[in-house]
C-alpha cells in the first residue's frame, strides 16, 4: 500500500472508532431537515420585491424615489435618521417610540409632477438613536431662532421621553404661492 492509501485507511478507522452509524445518520437527518426548513424562516423580503411607484411618486429605482436614500424628494430638509431604516416608515414611527406632536416643516419639490409640497418632519422619541441611514440636508433650514423652520432642534417635546430615535417625512399638502 502506498502512503496515501495508508493515510486514508487510518483516517477512516479513527472516524469509525469515534462515531457510530446512528450518530452519522442523525447528523445527515439534521442537515436535510434543517436545509428544508431554512426557506421557512421569517426574513424581511421587502427589498426583494420591486414595487411600482405610488401615484405622484418618482420611480423607486432612482435616488429621488427611494425612501431609504437621503436624496429622496421628501428628505430635502431632513436632519436625522430615517425611520424607514429603523423599523418604521416615511409616515410611521418604529414600535416602542412615540411621534412628537411638535414638528419642523420644509417645502420640497416632487420631481415626478414638478410641484412643491409641504413636508412635516416628525421626530420619533422614546428609544435610543437608531443609528441607521443618517441624512443631513438643510434646504430651506433657518437659524435656531426660527424654530419652526430649523432642523437642528431636538423636537421630542410633548412626549413621555425626550430621547430621539429617528425622523419621519409626512406630506401635509400642496404648497401654494402667495
Amino acid at each position: 500500500m502506498n502512503a496515501i492509501d495508508r493515510w486514508f485507511s487510518d483516517l477512516t478507522r479513527r472516524v469509525a472508532r469515534r462515531s457510530s452509524r446512528r450518530g452519522f445518520l442523525a447528523r445527515v437527518a439534521l442537515v436535510v431537515v434543517g436545509g428544508a426548513a431554512f426557506p421557512l424562516l421569517p426574513v424581511a423580503r421587502s427589498r426583494a420585491a420591486t414595487r411600482a411607484p405610488a401615484p405622484g411618486e418618482p420611480d423607486a429605482a432612482t435616488a429621488a424615489g427611494d425612501p431609504g436614500d437621503c436624496q429622496y424628494w421628501r428628505h430635502c430638509a431632513i436632519d436625522g435618521f430615517l425611520c424607514g431604516c429603523c423599523g418604521g416608515s416615511q409616515h410611521a414611527c418604529p414600535p416602542g417610540t412615540a411621534q412628537s406632536p411638535v414638528t419642523w416643516i420644509g417645502t420640497c419639490r416632487n420631481p415626478a409632477d414638478g410641484k412643491d409640497y409641504i413636508i412635516s418632519y416628525n421626530d420619533c422619541c422614546g428609544k435610543n438613536l437608531c443609528g441607521l441611514c443618517f441624512c443631513h440636508r438643510n434646504e430651506g433650514d433657518k437659524p435656531i431662532y426660527f424654530p419652526a423652520r430649523s432642523n437642528d432642534i431636538n423636537w421630542c417635546f410633548g412626549t413621555t421621553s425626550v430621547v430621539y430615535n429617528c425622523s419621519t417625512a409626512i406630506v401635509l399638502g400642496l404648497a401654494t404661492e402667495k
